[in-house]
């Protein structure tokens, strides 16, 4: 593979159509989005339906708030993620040279022994949720996993999916998952057999900037669970306060949503944010993963790995210097990343502690127009990458134990995951993955 291949593969052209919304004509300028218990509405004369939820019982709608007098609801919000700080881009490591081996950079799938998880199963017969800003499909390392056909957009953009269309984040996320390992070339995923389904929830198109209406992360919850969605990835890490005016229904609308997808057999993976803060919330906050149905997940890695004066100096399950941490909110620790902060500028190849893996950069005309992508790797820290290591290792687990509901699914991977010695628990919960003797066990 040439060295232009591997960074730049290929340009992929656009999408598929937008989601369809509601009909009801409501003027935008004096409408907002709401969350509301379908069944406490009067009336939806009034409103314009953006997601039916009945399987919860719920709808996300725009109305003006006096057509919901007596209803319960609460506003719906924006949310925009934030990876980790690692240095400024001008510093950061080139793409390996001709003839390297990618994998040899995988610091995370050779701690997890991945190649080795292969020999007794790849994911085969499984189905992962993407849950992020779209797939790039077209991917070489990709294209093999993406289903098309189920893929969806929730975001009021027109750009459709499969598709990168909110940026490169979601792209990372599905690599960790599912890249190719039998193409003889690029990166590996944790579960290369099994299906990936891109639910689009990201967009740079909206006023916000980078970011997702939350109520339509709770529908694209809903659609994996009636899927049959083995895993969902959800590699947001956000919290709310219901002193900021988040109102008290949010987390009863979260709860009900992930409850059912875990009735439905679907494993939610979270990312537990990366500002290096406590989870143990008091009763007036929540998170994203402070519900029913998901394993929420910390971030850990290596210091050194292939750049340190005596080998690597701090092992893969180090906790990674940005992770959010709470010994009774964080379900398992994995790799996602980390970074020697006080490091000299000069150690460039220190972003080899990173989590290397797919990426497709979206390229919009000035008045908005997808032009296409450019495909190739790079280096990312964050729980956002950590996330997708245990939805990976859901479905191989799956993969070997169909009949596994999902609190079997999570029961085995904490069950088999430890917490190092050297490390308090409020890192890890249960325990640092182990996907190896998730699946031999």
């Amino acid at each position: 593979m040439t060295q232009d291949r591997r960074r730049f593969l290929k340009a992929t052209g656009t999408g598929l159509g937008a989601l369809a919304l509601g009909s009801t004509a409501v003027s935008a300028e004096s409408t907002r989005r709401f969350i509301v218990d379908r069944q406490s509405l009067r009336s939806e004369r009034d409103v314009e339906v953006v997601h039916e939820l009945d399987e919860v019982g719920l709808l996300v709608v725009r109305a003006t708030e006096d057509v919901l007098v007596g209803a319960r609801y609460v506003p719906d919000r924006q949310y925009s993620p934030r990876l980790p700080h690692t240095g400024s881009r001008s510093s950061r490591v080139e793409y390996p040279p001709e003839g390297d081996d990618l994998y040899a950079y995988q610091w995370d799938k050779q701690d997890q022994q991945i190649p080795a998880t292969h020999e007794v199963t790849r994911g085969e017969g499984t189905r992962v949720a993407i849950i992020d800003s779209g797939i790039g499909a077209g991917h070489p390392d990709l294209e093999h996993a993406v289903n098309a056909d189920l893929s969806k957009n929730f975001t009021p953009d027109p750009h459709g999916a499969p598709g990168p269309f909110g940026g490169a984040h979601g792209t990372h996320v599905a690599g960790s998952v599912a890249a190719n390992d039998q193409n003889g070339s690029g990166v590996i995923g944790s579960a290369p057999a099994t299906e990936l389904v891109d639910l689009r929830v990201f967009s740079e198109t909206h006023s916000a900037g980078f970011s997702a209406w939350l109520g339509d992360v709770l529908a694209a919850i809903v659609y994996s669970a009636n899927i049959g969605a083995d895993a969902a990835n959800l590699s947001l890490g956000w919290t709310f306060r219901f002193r900021d005016g988040w109102g008290e229904f949010w987390g009863e609308a979260m709860q009900r949503t992930t409850t059912y997808a875990n009735r439905q057999g679907t494993v939610l993976t979270h990312a537990c944010g990366n500002w290096g803060g406590t989870l143990q919330f008091d009763k007036d906050q929540r998170d994203s993963s402070e519900t029913a149905g998901g394993l929420t997940v910390s971030a850990t890695g290596p210091i050194g790995f292939k750049w340190g004066a005596e080998g690597t100096e701090k092992p893969a399950y180090t906790p990674a210097y940005y992770t959010n941490y709470g010994t009774n909110a964080v379900d398992i620790g994995a790799p996602g990343g980390n970074f020697a902060v006080d490091a000299p500028e000069s150690s460039g190849n220190r972003y080899y502690d990173l989590v290397l893996n797919t990426v497709a950069e979206p390229e919009f005309s000035e008045d908005g127009e997808y032009q296409g992508a450019t495909y190739g790797y790079d280096w990312y820290a964050g729980t956002s990458m950590a996330a997708p290591q245990v939805a990976g290792a859901t479905a191989l687990v799956k993969s070997v134990n169909p009949s596994y509901n999902a609190n079997q699914l999570k029961s085995t991977l904490k069950r088999v995951a430890s917490v190092p010695d050297e490390y308090n628990k409020k890192y890890y919960g249960s325990g640092y993955l182990d996907t190896y003797s998730a699946v031999v066990e």
